[in-house]
């Protein structure tokens, strides 16, 4: 994760940022600070980059690159707004820790990958559509060895499969049938008969943009009939309030990158 300290909405690349709307800083750092601490309080182990000026944007930790088994495959971003943030979780990457693979295509890590080690056999779910190219889908598995299904998003307001859908233990999702293509819809069918879907409000709350530990989802507090989906699957919804992140597009998963060893 990444302190939003020097988080504001200075440009807009996706519909939710208007430079018009007021930010305030101190109320983003307070409310970061308790998704944090839920993590903490919940058993997980945090790390956190530095936060650096002029990138306002390095909140959202997920974009930077996408972890699976101790390789990294790195970032490379579509807006130069935010190109300078890869180097930087580039540098985290760098230690006997982890495998560092630097990218050639066009992808914004965790926005638009997600993993699913025990669907059918270990699985990447990876969107594309608005920000991550096609073809990085295929770097991605030759990186990573394991299968990737491409998933057509379409919906302007759903840039990234992080707002869209996401894995909610190892090998089912939840997600919103109307931010993708119809025959990415009949995919996503197929593949997960028992996943939970959401509807308009729940999507449009971000609530989708959560993680989960597998017992544990910690979503937007907005989103509360997802919440009570989830509850009735038998899941612990942990609601978080992110108000001032949502404002640069973002909730809960964007902010939080997840180390896979």
């Amino acid at each position: 994760m990444c302190s939003p300290e020097h988080f504001a909405v200075e440009y807009a690349i996706n519909p939710w940022m208007d430079v018009t709307a007021p930010v305030d800083a101190e109320l983003a750092v307070k409310q970061w600070d308790r998704l944090r601490e839920t993590l903490v309080g919940l058993g997980h182990e945090v790390h956190l980059l530095a936060p650096e000026p002029g990138l306002p944007d390095m909140v959202y930790a997920a974009n930077g690159a996408f972890v699976v088994d101790g390789t990294a495959y790195g970032a490379r971003f579509k807006h130069q707004q935010r190109a300078a943030e890869a180097a930087v979780h580039r540098t985290f990457y760098d230690s006997p820790d982890w495998r560092f693979i630097a990218p050639n295509e066009t992808n914004e890590g965790e926005g638009d990958f997600a993993y699913l080690p025990e669907a059918h056999g270990g699985l990447i779910l990876a969107g594309y559509g608005f920000r991550t190219e096609l073809p990085a889908h295929a770097e991605a598995q030759e990186a990573l060895g394991r299968p990737v299904v491409s998933l057509r998003l379409v919906d302007p307001r759903f840039y990234h499969l992080d707002v869209a859908l996401a894995s909610i233990d190892d090998g089912n999702i939840v997600y919103y049938p109307g931010a993708f293509s119809a025959a990415t819809q009949k995919v996503l069918a197929q593949l997960f008969p028992d996943a939970i879907v959401a509807d308009d409000d729940d999507a449009l709350a971000f609530g989708l943009n959560l993680v989960s530990d597998g017992a544990n989802v910690v979503l937007n507090s907005e989103a509360t009939r997802l919440a009570g989906r989830l509850k009735a699957a038998g899941y612990t919804p942990v609601p978080v309030e992110l108000a001032e992140l949502k404002k640069g597009g973002g909730s809960v998963k964007c902010c939080i990158a997840e180390l896979r060893h």
